[in-house]
């Protein structure tokens, strides 16, 4: 079951050090596999990629890109009030990230100097399904909608097929709300080679975004480079932040709701209230008994979690933002003061009635979050991963002349004479 810790320096430090030794990366053998199928895939293309679904999927469907006659004949299959839900959550995720939208800019200056920023969407984007028993429909609206709002020209998306050779219903369903342009059934490290590639039948992007396996996360860290990916993510982990006022139910419930992602997941808390701990612990054994994913969920707390006792919340936050938590709860009596304090965090859920399922899946910001301590300088998913920009200059002779001793400086300090030269030649005489 999960550990009890009392913060005393040193204890709960030991913790987290043992925290880190989970590892994404992925061990050599798993590396060393992952490359020889990128190379097969970039040698041999769209053969290697079949010959790898055979392998690892049962079966190659019989077109690798799926019509969209055959898209809506499977969307048909879906229970329509999880068709009404979806639509309600697109509604809320475009509400939440149209507002990220930049425009581009320029100003002129009186010496008749033009300077300005261009922005808009990468051309082609790739987004990354799975379709197994780790099928999530939530993921594709919260990647999918704000490459659409970028601008991007076209989202092409791909999920392993399932053992008869079909995909996932609910995922094309939440594809088409999305606004996914085409859907390839393909998946595992060869997918993310061959949209990284491109193959006869399938496009090469510019980025490649969504969760995955080891594989899959492996395929993307060697692949950064030739194409843009979102980041390199580690397990789920939820750190929670309770007062005496906190629910021991609503806690238990939300340490666990991250457990069950994964054996690896993290789920921690942090009170100023020492008797909360073991009421948390008896809520927890409480509830376990009726979740479905319960051995995943008890080998996350015991190996995973914590409670971690703090002698004030001042501490707590202290600890907190150097966790630099995925996701961050605070159920405290007056959440909203502690915005401002907590500075490394990928979302931060405040009150009892905010917990993290809300952003999962409806509430509007990105579930996509920098993992492993990253949210001290990553950020979630946005608008602005979908965008590149470029600056523009336009200077007037008279102004160039104006900097041109400046500049020449600078560049014959640097002891680059021919960019010296560049601004001379244009004032020389001769």
């Amino acid at each position: 079951m999960i550990t009890t810790v009392i913060a005393n320096g040193k204890d709960e430090y030991s913790f987290i050090e043992a925290l880190k030794e989970r590892s994404v990366s992925g061990a050599k053998d798993v590396t060393d596999i992952v490359q020889d199928i990128i190379e097969n895939v970039k040698l041999n293309g769209d053969k290697a990629v079949e010959e790898y679904t055979v392998k690892f999927d049962g079966k190659a469907p019989e077109n690798i890109e799926i019509s969209k006659e055959e898209i809506n004949k499977l969307i048909s299959q879906c229970d329509k009030d999880y068709i009404e839900t979806l639509k309600k959550a697109a509604e809320n995720i475009e509400d939440f990230h149209k507002r990220q939208i930049q425009q581009s800019w320029l100003t002129t200056k009186e010496n008749g100097v033009i300077l300005g920023q261009r922005i808009r969407g990468l051309e082609r984007v790739g987004l990354y399904v799975p379709g197994g028993t780790a099928a999530y429909p939530s993921s594709v609206l919260m990647n999918a909608i704000p490459a659409k709002l970028a601008g991007c020209k076209e989202i092409i998306m791909t999920t392993p097929p399932t053992a008869n050779g079909k995909p996932n219903p609910d995922i094309l369903a939440a594809a088409m709300i999305a606004g996914v342009d085409r859907v390839f059934l393909m998946g595992g490290a060869q997918a993310v080679a061959a949209l990284a590639y491109g193959t006869e039948k399938v496009p090469k992007v510019d980025k490649i975004v969504g969760p995955g396996n080891i594989f899959v996360a492996t395929a993307k860290k060697l692949l950064y480079g030739v194409v843009d990916i979102d980041m390199i993510a580690g397990p789920s982990e939820i750190l929670i932040i309770a007062d005496k006022t906190a629910n021991p139910k609503f806690l238990a419930a939300d340490l666990m709701s991250q457990a069950e992602h994964d054996r690896l997941a993290s789920s921690i808390l942090l009170t100023d209230y020492e008797p909360l701990a073991q009421q948390v612990i008896d809520e927890l054994n409480r509830q376990m008994t009726e979740l479905s994913r319960q051995e995943i969920i008890a080998e996350s707390l015991e190996n995973y979690g914590a409670i971690i006792v703090c002698k004030d919340m001042s501490q707590a936050v202290d600890f907190a933002n150097e966790l630099a938590p995925e996701h961050l709860e605070v159920c405290c009596e007056n959440p909203m003061e502690y915005i401002g304090k907590l500075d490394n965090a990928g979302s931060v859920f405040l009150g009892n009635y905010s917990p993290e399922p809300l952003g999962d899946y409806f509430a509007g910001p990105n579930h996509v979050l920098p993992t492993s301590g990253t949210a001290r300088f990553f950020s979630p998913l946005s608008v602005d991963s979908f965008v590149k920009k470029s600056s523009f200059i336009y200077y007037t002779e008279d102004a160039l002349n104006n900097d041109a001793e400046d500049i020449v400086r600078f560049a014959e300090t640097e002891g680059l004479t021919a960019h010296a030269n560049s601004i001379k030649v244009r004032f020389d005489n001769n």
